[in-house]
């Protein structure tokens, strides 16, 4: 049976159907087959009771399962068609390929999305894969911000790939607010006015853009390391290497702000030490620079003021590695990193 046949061919499934069930009335394919020539006739009553015969023989039948669904969707039904998702995608996982896109764009609707939330605080088998696939769609990440939301105010553990997925995205699209709302959701204590993670303790296995994010290469070695004292940030480049080793997308409010911090192993001329930058997200304006000196000199302190324009909502807080001319290149380490408005104490 499929949408090409015509009033002859569903005749004949039609025939052939009957004559399977008088042979043996457990013929669950034929009766759900029949519920969909009589359903084609327009006879609703008479196909609801061929599906129901057929509900009552078999949970496994795809038709059945399918018909099911759509019937209850046609009443109204959401925890009837959510009941059937259920057990269609617990009978038949591959359903989930057709079965997902649909129910994630009838999430949309808040009454869906509650009942939707139920279902999956009860950690059906599916629960995993449909949060997975919610997470990598991009036509609607504010939908699925709402949804991830609701699921953990439920219990729902959300994979923290899936998380992060989301943040970056919302961040892509330039909804920024949402993307905060969601990463203070969940990094619990989160402020948009300070740096987070100042002594890098975090070791967020899949970081964020909120999050400290390494930037290594085939030249430039850059980590985070678990100390007896908490963590910290290791680099190192070769002789006439530099670049970008380590950054956290900012939202600072318009303002002044100061920067501190510790090194630890940085021995470098001048021109060659590493510094701190803030970058305008928008237009790639650098907004300050503050300089990381040689360790030995100030007990390792380091500190600088950055502005930040009332015309610049989203900042990139960024550690710069530049080119030594020095035979072992450039290395060294960063245990503690503060930005926080100008005239505030700092921890």
């Amino acid at each position: 049976m499929t949408p090409e046949i015509g009033a002859l061919g569903r005749a004949e499934a039609g025939a052939l159907s009957r004559a399977a069930l008088r042979q043996d009335p457990t013929a669950v394919s034929a009766a759900a087959t029949l519920g969909v020539v009589t359903l084609a006739q327009n006879d609703i009553a008479n196909a609801r009771r061929l599906f129901s015969y057929a509900q009552m023989l078999s949970r496994r039948n795809i038709t059945t399962q399918l018909w099911s669904i759509e019937d209850a969707v046609g009443r109204g039904d959401v925890g009837g068609a959510l009941r059937w998702y259920d057990i269609t995608l617990r009978t038949k996982p591959d359903m989930s390929d057709v079965l997902y896109p649909v129910l994630a764009q009838a999430s949309r609707d808040p009454s869906i999305r509650g009942a939707l939330v139920r279902k999956l605080a009860n950690n059906p088998p599916w629960s995993n894969s449909f949060v997975g696939y919610a997470a990598a769609q991009k036509d609607d990440p504010q939908n699925t911000a709402a949804l991830f939301s609701a699921l953990q105010v439920h219990g729902v553990a959300i994979p923290s790939t899936a998380q992060t997925s989301l943040v970056n995205l919302l961040l892509s699209i330039g909804n920024f607010d949402q993307a905060w709302r969601y990463y203070a959701a969940i990094r619990p204590g989160a402020t948009r006015a300070r740096v987070r993670d100042p002594r890098f303790t975090a070791m967020i296995e899949t970081p964020s853009a909120f999050d400290w994010a390494t930037l290594s290469d085939n030249s430039i070695a850059a980590s985070i390391q678990r100390t007896r004292d908490g963590g910290t940030f290791e680099f190192s480049a070769p002789a006439s290497i530099g670049g970008p080793v380590l950054q956290q997308v900012q939202l600072l409010p318009p303002g002044s702000y100061r920067l501190s911090g510790h090194s630890d192993g940085i021995a470098q001329d001048a021109r060659a030490l590493p510094y701190w930058t803030l970058i305008c997200r928008g237009d790639e304006r650098e907004l300050g620079r503050v300089v990381v000196p040689n360790s030995a000199r100030a007990g390792g302190m380091f500190v600088g003021t950055l502005v930040v324009p009332t015309d610049c909502p989203v900042q990139t807080l960024s550690l710069f590695a530049r080119a030594s001319d020095a035979i072992g290149g450039t290395s060294g380490q960063i245990d503690r990193i503060t930005l926080s408005p100008a005239g505030q104490a700092t921890h």
